[in-house]
């Protein structure tokens, strides 16, 4: 991409992680604070039922509503499935282009810190994520390929990406993260305008990546029940390694079910609240070296 013309800021398409709702309400307030030279920028609000409610979501998960198949569907008439659609024309006006670039705000109850999670391996996206994990080493980077078929709001662009914070309750503001957010945040739009002004910050050229591979459920009864929690030697353990062997889950009789992969692995997402009705007790994700 030569020259990025307009940025997205969205917060809020989950409407109980409330760092990014209150940081799009603060930028709205103060456009300044996001303006740039280079580049006009958006701050949009996603779910704004389910904000004004303290809900996730009404009827379904926005964030999972933003497939070609639905937006184009206009017999799905659920607030999400309609929202979505009108996310869509927000990003992208009658007659113009698709905004170029989508950065998606959210939180989460694990503890993954500052993360940023991408669709693939866009160069620009890839140099992006070198460069600001350089400059804080509380910066991680995760790839998810197969997300682009799952009608997450990142997937609508190439160089749509996502901010995930935490550990942050649902529904609870917590001014160090909301702090950390809002200043890498800026660090982002200043990077893009350097981009536009040729002006490309120098970084070192290898970047650690997350690569996701797969999703833990939860030990299940026959009837769906949850049978064991995370392992308190795993809690809050994100990006850590986990080896084939070590404990992974605790029945609440007390005995360890221990982790029976092949190989080692890095979780992600342990434990978060969102993820129970998903079915999902963490991904899991492999570390890697990326030459940039």
């Amino acid at each position: 991409m030569s020259h990025i013309e307009r940025v997205a800021i969205v917060g809020g398409i989950h409407g109980n992680e409330l760092t990014g709702v209150h940081l799009v309400k603060k930028f709205q307030q103060y456009p300044n604070l996001i303006n740039r030279s280079s580049f006009k920028t958006l701050a949009l609000l996603g779910n704004l039922k389910a904000i004004q409610e303290g809900k996730r979501y009404i009827d379904k998960d926005l964030n999972r509503s933003f497939t070609n198949q639905g937006l184009h569907n206009f017999q799905l008439s659920s607030y999400e499935d309609t929202r979505a659609k009108g996310i869509q024309q927000i990003l992208q006006p009658q007659n113009q282009p698709f905004v170029d670039v989508i950065v998606d705000l959210h939180s989460t109850t694990a503890n993954m810190g500052l993360s940023l999670i991408f669709c693939d391996m866009h160069p620009l996206l890839l140099r992006l994520g070198a460069y600001l994990s350089s400059i804080n080493p509380l910066v991680k980077v995760c790839i998810n390929q197969q997300s682009k078929e799952n009608g997450f709001l990142r997937s609508l662009c190439e160089l749509g990406f996502v901010i995930e914070v935490g550990a942050v309750a649902q529904n609870i503001l917590n001014a160090e993260l909301f702090q950390k957010t809002e200043q890498l945040i800026y660090v982002i739009l200043d990077y893009f305008e350097g981009c536009n002004q040729g002006n490309i910050p120098q970084i070192n050229n290898t970047l650690t990546l997350y690569e996701y591979i797969g999703t833990i459920d939860y030990p299940r009864s026959d009837s769906g029940e949850i049978q064991a929690m995370i392992h308190p030697q795993l809690q809050f353990r994100d990006y850590e390694p986990l080896n084939p062997g070590d404990p992974i889950f605790l029945t609440f009789e007390g005995k360890d079910i221990f982790y029976e992969g092949a190989s080692t692995v890095y979780p992600i997402f342990i434990n978060e609240a969102a993820y129970y009705e998903k079915g999902i007790a963490m991904h899991l994700t492999q570390k890697q070296q990326q030459v940039v």
